[in-house]
């Protein structure tokens, strides 16, 4: 097994394990909601064809919902973004193109280009979350506050884990 394999298994080991059994409690201002686990998704190697992304994506979502209890919520959101993100990586090439074998991160592309990249699909994510929870449009203005507030929160915390545990690529 190689190495960068490892690396991601162990990501996706710890991500699932925060996100389930820490961040599962943590809500703010009783609309805003961390889903940290997006952020392992969004960090898979730029070259990852759609077909695997969805299996991973597949892989954590049935993860998240086990912990969560939520039946499928998390998995189709997160088949969502796992489908939209290579389109997407696509669409905001920089001008130099993508460099071969890194991730999308925020060391790799900057801030700027690291939110132009991850708050759409984060905000995609949660858009589809909160309204399948909701079951539809009946509840419209509350579930637009926390699809706001929590694509706010999740995306500054996936920020502070880049900052504070990824090196320089």
């Amino acid at each position: 097994m190689k190495i960068p394999a490892v690396k991601y298994i162990l990501m996706f080991i710890i991500f699932a394990l925060v996100q389930g059994l820490i961040l599962k409690n943590v809500v703010l201002f009783d609309a805003a909601f961390c889903f940290l686990y997006i952020l392992f998704i969004l960090m898979l190697p730029i070259e990852l064809m759609t077909i695997p992304a969805l299996i991973i994506g597949f892989v954590i979502g049935l993860t998240i919902d086990s912990f969560y209890d939520t039946g499928g919520i998390h998995t189709s959101a997160i088949l969502l973004i796992s489908f939209v993100r290579e389109r997407w990586l696509n669409m905001i090439v920089p001008q130099g193109g993508y460099e071969k074998g890194v991730s999308p991160t925020l060391m790799v592309g900057g801030l700027q280009w690291f939110a132009g990249y991850a708050f759409p699909l984060i905000l995609l994510h949660h858009f589809a979350l909160f309204f399948i929870e909701a079951g539809g449009f009946s509840l419209f203005l509350f579930t637009i506050k926390k699809v706001f507030l929590s694509s706010i929160f999740t995306f500054i915390v996936c920020t502070l884990v880049l900052f504070t545990f990824m090196k320089k690529q």
